[in-house]
């Protein structure tokens, strides 16, 4: 039995069948610096973290996830804080909420190693939770404050508390991404990303009627390999492009916009395109 990916190495080779893994890590490394720039060589390319931050020393950059439960909390809102919302959210509406989960997110890469580790080791895991829990969860993130009037999902959000940790000291913080990296591969797949992150379900709102797109421009020439949706870490939002049901155009808020499924795809099914409907997406 051959393995995931393998026609496309065989096909493409290294660079075409890794090459949008491959920027998404020199982005996530890239982000990690820009943080530790200033607190190791004393270059201040920006400050803060991940929750609120400043480029430049100018352009203030605000988490909308942290932002709104400190709304909720009752907190009254500072211009930098209205600011750094509006340049982040502006962000992910043009290029996708979950750019955020796949280019960004310190977690992603230690999701993405529990994903592969169990298509290597051929783990099969039983579990079963709705991908609709993190909405609740969300919605809980945000109730919780208006009634304690506390943030109280920061003191223990594994993406901030993981970010924070890799720039000041981790300390007992491995224990919790030891945590999410077994649940991942003995508990339930692309458990924390898919299900239960309330930041990456807040993103999937901003990015609904994002402009930029996963197409399946090439599906005539799939043969149902199924690669891509072993891959992909929401692989229900696929199949409506795939078998061309309203268009080519991957339009759920779900997908991550990570390329995986253009790297693997043999065939060069997928590639990135923009939103703008064809005439076969705007038939009812």
């Amino acid at each position: 039995m051959l393995s995931v990916g393998s026609d496309a190495r065989r096909i493409k080779g290294f660079w075409r069948s890794q090459r949008w893994l491959l920027l998404r890590r020199l982005s996530q490394l890239g982000v990690l610096v820009l943080f530790l720039a200033g607190p190791l060589a004393g270059v201040w390319l920006i400050k803060g973290n991940l929750s609120s931050s400043l480029l430049l020393e100018t352009i203030p950059l605000s988490d909308p996830f942290i932002a709104l439960q400190v709304l909720a909390s009752g907190h009254q809102p500072e211009t930098n804080l209205l600011i750094g919302i509006a340049v982040v959210a502006l962000f992910y509406l043009l290029l996708g909420g979950r750019v955020f989960c796949s280019w960004v997110c310190p977690i992603n890469p230690v999701t993405d190693l529990a994903a592969w580790c169990s298509r290597k080791l051929g783990i099969r895991r039983r579990v079963a939770i709705s991908r609709h829990t993190r909405f609740w969860i969300l919605a809980l993130c945000v109730v919780m404050p208006l009634l304690l009037g506390m943030v109280v999902w920061e003191l223990v959000n594994p993406v901030s508390q993981f970010h924070r940790g890799l720039i000041f000291s981790m300390g007992s913080g491995w224990l919790l991404v030891l945590a999410l990296f077994l649940f991942d591969l003995f508990v339930l797949p692309r458990g924390w990303c898919g299900h239960l992150c309330p930041q990456g379900a807040c993103y999937s709102l901003l990015g609904h009627q994002s402009l930029l797109r996963v197409r399946a421009s090439g599906r005539e020439r799939c043969y149902d390999c199924l690669d891509c949706y072993a891959v992909c870490p929401e692989p229900q939002v696929i199949k409506p492009a795939l078998k061309g049901a309203g268009g080519d155009l991957i339009t759920s808020s779900q997908c991550t916009n990570c390329g995986r499924c253009i790297d693997i795809c043999s065939v060069d099914v997928f590639a990135y395109g923009t939103r703008p409907a064809t005439s076969m997406e705007k038939q009812p």
